[in-house]
């Protein structure tokens, strides 16, 4: 029955429309093109808009392999449950264990971002206005993701949707301001290799620049943890994979596009993500009033995103909960609004933790960028694990739909193109454009070893006292009911 909660999450709850910006608003769409996709200017310099065209084309290999095994695995475990049918259920639990740990940070990060980004526009604006003012901005976003999280999945769904669509809209439509203002200057060299940065030329700076932009797809995945509350899930959760990483890519195409040839292809390696050479210096110089519109969906884009991934981590800390590999007490549902309350409370006091600590430890861009080095260094691992179940899961599963272009080609693409990002990531310097870290960013590297070797010794006790447990992490639900029989696109999870 349409909506049933019955003993787990809220069933038939959303749509495709909600799912696709679950993972919409989890790539950052508006914060991705004024921060993370300005970096690789610096190599990329005005061909910018062709290294974002490799990275969307190299994404799209690995949103292909999540789709792929959405459609067959519905399960609010996503990646973990792939993990463990695709390649063993203990490669399965460390992955959801590292996964839960970096989607709760994420929110933390986003509040940090909230913070500084308020507080500092706020004071440019009104000197009045303390720049040290952060945190208020950073508990307010906390309140609202907790809220959201808490009311349920159509809630926090919907309210996702609406921010995701503010946010897009608004930089397309500066961009297409930006195409006309540019007039003469459109040109389609943007997308050769003559714009590249000094020292950079050539191929070479195409691809550095690649590494960088691959960052600003991270999340595409994210709808996937929301497919046991999904309307006909197998079908839906392929479509919103694929049509996230796809549609949002081709706004990073459009916006970088736009502000390559506006600012000038010959100069835009000197473009960043702050000062008169960024986003909002164009639309403060340029534009009036617009950069107001520009800051609000930056400032949007980090409450949706962190609200996004509030859930991914939720949704991944139930699956785990309710097969006794994490504590039981994350299966714990809402009796009415079927939200997971304890993994929400969790999330709430991790974010807050996390995001104030770290910020007045150190300070708040200083903490953004330690916790996003975590994050990233993890998500790509995963995404490479993700790659390989998708090999091992037609191989040695399901041979009878083995295709070798999508299970096999697509996979091995996948992880050659997530590898280099996931060495820049970690600041190890394969490549002459990767940069050492220093303290403390270079301590991410070892508090994701700490986690991982924790999570190690869990899985080691877990094996000897219960490995019943662990090999119930592939499993597609609790009550282990099979996969329906027919065509898997449009076949509907058992009720």
């Amino acid at each position: 029955m349409s909506g049933d909660s019955g003993s787990g999450l809220l069933r038939d709850a959303i749509g495709l429309r909600e799912v696709l910006f679950q993972s919409v608003t989890a790539m950052a769409p508006a914060a991705a093109i004024a921060a993370s996709i300005p970096a690789g200017a610096a190599f990329a310099g005005g061909s910018l808009p062709l290294s974002v065209v490799v990275a969307l084309v190299a994404c799209l290999f690995t949103a292909s392999c999540v789709a792929e095994l959405a459609r067959r695995l519905p399960a609010a475990g996503s990646v973990a449950t792939y993990s463990a049918q695709g390649l063993h259920p203990a490669i399965g639990f460390l992955v959801g264990w590292g996964y839960v740990f970096v989607e709760a940070l994420v929110p933390a990060l986003l509040l940090l971002q909230l913070g500084f980004t308020t507080a500092g526009t706020l004071h440019q604006r009104w000197p009045s206005c303390p720049a040290e003012l952060w945190w208020p901005w950073s508990l307010l976003g906390a309140v609202i993701i907790a809220l959201a999280g808490y009311f349920g999945v159509r809630a926090s769904a919907r309210f996702g949707t609406v921010l995701g669509i503010f946010e897009v809209l608004v930089f397309v439509v500066f961009a297409v301001l930006l195409i006309g203002r540019a007039g003469a200057g459109n040109t389609l060299s943007v997308f050769g290799t003559s714009h590249t940065a000094d020292g950079y030329g050539g191929v070479s700076g195409i691809f550095a620049g690649s590494v960088y932009t691959v960052l600003a797809f991270a999340g595409f995945e994210a709808a996937a943890p929301l497919a046991e509350e999904t309307k006909n899930p197998r079908r839906t959760m392929r479509r919103a994979v694929l049509g996230a990483a796809l549609s949002i890519g081709l706004v990073y195409v459009l916006t970088t596009y736009a502000m390559s040839v506006y600012f000038g292809p010959d100069r835009f390696a000197g473009f960043g993500a702050s000062g008169a050479a960024s986003w909002e210096g164009v639309a403060r110089a340029s534009f009036g009033l617009f950069w107001v519109l520009l800051f609000l969906a930056v400032v949007n884009s980090t409450v949706a995103n962190a609200n996004a991934c509030a859930n991914v981590s939720t949704r991944t800390a139930f699956a785990l909960g309710r097969i006794g590999v994490f504590p039981q007490a994350f299966a714990r549902l809402h009796p009415r609004r079927r939200s997971p309350v304890t993994g929400v409370a969790a999330q709430f006091v991790i974010a807050v933790g996390a995001a104030l600590g770290l910020g007045f430890a150190y300070d708040p861009v200083t903490a953004f960028v330690l916790l996003a080095t975590v994050i990233v260094t993890v998500i790509i691992g995963v995404y490479i694990i993700v790659n390989l179940s998708c090999a091992g899961y037609f191989l040695r599963r399901r041979r009878d739909a083995f295709n070798p272009v999508l299970h096999l080609l697509f996979p091995v693409l996948g992880i050659a193109a997530f590898v280099p990002a996931l060495l820049t990531a970690a600041g190890i310097p394969a490549f002459d454009f990767v940069s050492g870290l220093s303290a403390p960013v270079s301590y991410a590297g070892p508090v994701v070893g700490v986690w991982m070797l924790i999570g190690i010794v869990v899985l080691a006790v877990l094996l000897r006292r219960h490995p019943e447990r662990v090999a119930q992490t592939g499993r597609i639900h609790l009550d282990d009911t099979p996969a329906p029989a027919g065509d898997p696109e449009t076949g509907a999870v058992p009720r």
